[in-house]
């Protein structure tokens, strides 16, 4: 199996109005691939067409167009759902159950043994880390953010190969980010493939191998994170140390480069110039004014640079 998922001219229209003669496109020929054992990050302003493409993959709706497999089946074969788990965005469930009942059903859906299915609770609820003394309480008297946790314990009830994970963070607070954060990224380590859609562009930098983003439903920029992060114009920024060296002392450096910038630092100066064939003349005015180089490092823009980018259209 190359791919975990294809998705080939996947294209959604919705029916509007009373006689339901409009339609809107939700999602336009959409070409996606999604390879094995990493985790991948679907973004996208609201309205993008992610949670649309999500639920065209779980079976929920029907693509007006295009096709889509996963785990090398076509989407529209039901058998494959029991190698995939699933959190919706707002997961909704039997609220007069309690925790570890919802589990235990879940548990019996998968065809799992009354005592595989006592452990497994027990394990990935202590996982999404809901405390002990809440596994007995009925779901009606959680929190967002407990539901949110019970929901992602759910979606690993079967042990999937592959886990869609639709807004993941919602409703938690930094710590149970945190927590969810270590285990999404400790599914990638057990070999496990996740397709998680996030407005919360941290988690995504943090975790993720590649992304997609969409905008108006179609893809607009696809590829490994630390690619489409880095600067376009070979951007390198040079740290230097004090050893009596000042941004004064490097002043010749913006005069002979074309965009350079100095900047004072406690512990000397950081320079900053576009363009690898500048290095040499950087590094002999530092070694010239007295200064050592602590590093180089390529500057790359951040996640929501690109983000606002690539939705904006700008």
């Amino acid at each position: 199996m190359e791919h975990v998922i294809e998705i080939e001219g996947l294209t959604k229209d919705y029916e509007k109005g009373f006689l339901k003669k409009k339609k809107i496109r939700a999602l336009e020929g959409l070409d996606l691939k999604v390879e094995p054992g990493q985790i991948f990050g679907f973004l996208g302003g609201n309205g993008a067409g992610k949670t649309t493409t999500i639920k065209i993959l779980m079976g929920l709706i029907f693509p007006t167009g295009g096709s889509a497999k996963i785990l090398g089946a076509d989407i529209s074969d039901v058998k494959i759902h029991s190698r995939i788990g699933y959190c919706p965005e707002n997961p909704y469930f039997y609220d007069y159950l309690k925790a570890n009942e919802l589990m235990d059903y879940f548990g019996r859906l998968f065809g799992l043994e009354t005592a595989k299915r006592k452990a497994v609770t027990e394990e990935l609820l202590t996982k999404v880390g809901l405390e002990e003394k809440d596994w007995n309480r009925q779901l009606r008297k959680f929190s967002k953010g407990m539901l949110q946790r019970v929901g992602i314990a759910q979606s690993l009830v079967n042990d999937p190969e592959l886990v869609v994970l639709d807004e993941p963070m919602s409703g938690l607070d930094p710590v149970g980010r945190r927590e969810i954060r270590e285990l999404i990224a400790g599914l990638r380590q057990s070999g496990k493939t996740v397709f998680m859609s996030s407005h919360i562009l941290s988690d995504i930098e943090a975790l993720c191998d590649n992304v997609a983003i969409l905008r108006g439903g179609k893809l607009v920029a696809t590829g490994r994170l630390d690619e489409l992060l880095a600067s376009e114009g070979g951007e390198r920024t040079f740290e230097v140390n004090a050893n009596g060296v000042k941004a004064i002392d490097l002043i010749g450096i913006p005069g002979s480069i074309r965009g350079a910038v100095v900047t004072e630092k406690p512990s000397g100066a950081s320079i900053q110039v576009a363009g690898d064939e500048h290095l040499s003349t950087v590094l002999a005015e530092i070694k010239k004014a007295g200064g050592n180089v602590v590093s180089v490092q390529p500057v790359r823009q951040s996640l929501e640079e690109l983000f606002v980018k690539e939705t904006s259209g700008s």
